[in-house]
């Protein structure tokens, strides 16, 4: 059980650093909105099109 609560611990510790991270992440995504716009909307598709093949992935490892 000692292993578990460790991992738990790390987990927990992992969503509050990725918590924190989003929304770095969100504020640097309005900052780009405001200052270049047609930049950004290219970019945001890549990373949506990248994310779609990452979850791809993650639903393989799930089968």
């Amino acid at each position: 059980m000692n292993d578990i609560n460790q991992k738990l611990k790390l987990i927990d510790e992992i969503e509050k650093i990725r918590t924190q991270n989003n929304i770095n992440w969100m504020d640097l995504l309005r900052v780009a909105f405001k200052h270049a716009p047609d930049e950004t909307k290219v970019l945001v598709r890549k990373i949506n099109k990248d994310d779609k093949r990452i979850s791809e992935i993650f639903a393989k490892l799930g089968e």
